[in-house]
């Protein structure tokens, strides 16, 4: 893709969190700090289930990815963001270009990633025996490749739509970050076919994305109900929790920050709500199935040891 300047725009103003020089300091290390937590996390999960054999298996492969997605997706924008707030707060025309298509594939193929995993545990509770042979390394591949092509799709879809758009005027941008909606308020030109493909692509991701894990754990969750011990349905949650935790946080506070954008002054409301997800879920996932799994913990403990003693 190439990325075409058709506008009089060469560069953007990131206006960032706050304007409030006192606050600075204190955003960079909070970030500063959130940014480290989320790097270790998540390096350490993609180290801990390579070297560990009892996690080579499919539900651990699609959190090595999702570990993956999450670091990348934190490295799109967390640097330039901490350095406009100590340093000059500009970007260039394809800086920005490039940020947008990354922040959308990264966030997309974060959404199917998902519902793979709410397939896995679909597969691992309703047809335990075919577990092996359902969730084969080959169907697990197609999975991932699959939410990898949704990715690509939707960022080609907004970034191409983009890079459309004349920019002549203001190039102060209301956010953190390069992304669609506050990039459509500058353009001189109609943005009428961008909004369109906007809300049919996030229409279209959220919706199938929602849809697809209601409804494995509607399946999940009759199975569970007809297990007639409470130690056997207590275990089968347990199997879930985790995944239901990073799925409610993800999409939660994604649909939060896009729903706030249609109320006056949303923009402000949609940066300050765009933090949750964009920055701290990342952080959480590892944590939320690190602490919560016991398989995760016991290789934990092992590759310490070999490491230390």
């Amino acid at each position: 893709m190439t990325l075409r300047n058709s506008s009089s725009v060469t560069e953007f103003i990131l206006e960032g969190l706050s304007e409030q020089s006192k606050l600075q300091l204190p955003l960079f290390l909070l970030f500063l700090g959130i940014y480290v937590f989320t790097v270790v996390g998540n390096l350490g999960l993609i180290t801990l289930i390579g070297l560990n054999s009892i996690l080579h298996t499919p539900m651990y492969f699609f959190l090595f990815n999702l570990s993956f997605i999450d670091l990348c997706y934190s490295c799109v924008f967390t640097p330039k963001m901490l350095n406009d707030l100590v340093a000059e707060n500009i970007i260039s025309y394809e800086g920005c270009m490039t940020q947008l298509f990354f922040f959308c594939f990264f966030v997309n193929s974060e959404c199917y990633v998902l519902v793979s995993m709410a397939y896995d545990r679909y597969v691992a509770i309703c047809n335990p025996l075919l577990y092996m042979v359902t969730m084969s390394p080959q169907v697990c591949s197609l999975l991932l490749f699959g939410s990898y092509v949704v990715g690509f799709a939707g960022a080609m879809a907004h970034t191409g739509r983009m890079l459309r758009l004349t920019f002549c005027n203001s190039n102060i941008i209301e956010h953190y970050l390069c992304e669609v909606l506050p990039l459509l308020q500058l353009s001189c030109t109609s943005t009428h076919v961008n909004e369109l493909v906007f809300f049919i692509v996030v229409g279209l991701v959220i919706t199938t994305a929602s849809i697809s894990i209601f409804i494995s754990y509607a399946l999940i969750l009759s199975n569970i109900l007809r297990i007639p011990s409470a130690e056997g349905r207590a275990k089968a949650f347990s199997t879930c929790g985790s995944h239901i935790i990073a799925v409610a946080l993800f999409f939660g506070s994604g649909a939060f920050t896009y729903l706030t954008t249609s109320f006056p002054g949303s923009m402000d409301h949609s940066k300050y709500a765009s933090v949750f997800y964009t920055n701290v879920v990342p952080m959480l996932n590892p944590l939320i199935y690190s602490l919560r799994n016991k398989d995760v913990k016991l290789a934990l403990g092992k590759t310490l040891k070999r490491v230390l003693f």
